[in-house]
């Protein structure tokens, strides 16, 4: 990655790894926008792409939210991926926050957590792809404490969360969410902590 030059950093991460607060981070100490899910949320609304998109999802199945819900609880009753669209209104708006996210990474650089960033921005000539990932004892205890949990009850949100990311990554990419080959850098970061984490990946960008 070419720091001269406008770029993207994309962040993926298991649950409980503090990859938001790596990408918070690196964000910081590099000078750039962080892209996360509320400020692409913001963005996408005052889109035309998302908005016509909507108007579009609404005319054709005014209950796509119920259908989109159904979808994912489908999905984790029956824990299979058949590869097929179960509903195109949830590929819709997939595709038109990854057109709001291109517009804001176009405009300048910009560190992105998760919204499957890896694909999309896979042919980027810029850009730097990670991937932050932990043992589950580790993330579970780490869970526990911010939460003020339980083990057994934080070993339970690990799961269910890194399985949703698993099946968002998989329908929306039809890539394995954990495929070391997705990325440019996996980092444990049971090694490193928060700060060195952020630390190493300044010194390989450096």
């Amino acid at each position: 990655m070419n720091r001269e030059e406008q770029f993207v950093i994309t962040i993926s991460r298991q649950f409980g790894t503090g990859g938001h607060e790596i990408g918070a981070e690196l964000a910081r100490r590099l000078g750039v926008k962080l892209l996360d899910k509320q400020i692409i949320n913001e963005v996408a609304k005052r889109m035309s792409v998302v908005e016509e998109a909507m108007e579009k999802i609404e005319a054709r199945n005014p209950l796509w939210r119920d259908d989109f819900t159904d979808f994912y609880r489908n999905y984790m009753t029956h824990a299979e991926y058949n590869g097929l669209e179960h509903d195109r209104t949830s590929h819709d708006l997939f595709e038109a926050q990854a057109d709001a996210i291109r517009s804001i990474v176009a405009e300048e650089s910009c560190v992105l957590v998760g919204r499957c960033g890896f694909h999309i921005f896979a042919e980027h000539p810029n850009a730097l792809k990670i991937f932050v990932h932990s043992s589950e004892d580790c993330r579970k205890r780490r869970i526990a404490e911010k939460y003020g949990l339980n083990l057994s009850d934080a070993a339970a949100m690990v799961v269910d969360n890194d399985y949703s990311r698993e099946l968002y990554t998989k329908t929306f990419t039809g890539k394995d969410w954990t495929d070391a080959r997705n990325y440019d850098i996996s980092i444990d970061v049971r090694k490193f902590g928060v700060n060195g984490a952020v630390d190493f990946l300044m010194k390989c960008i450096e």
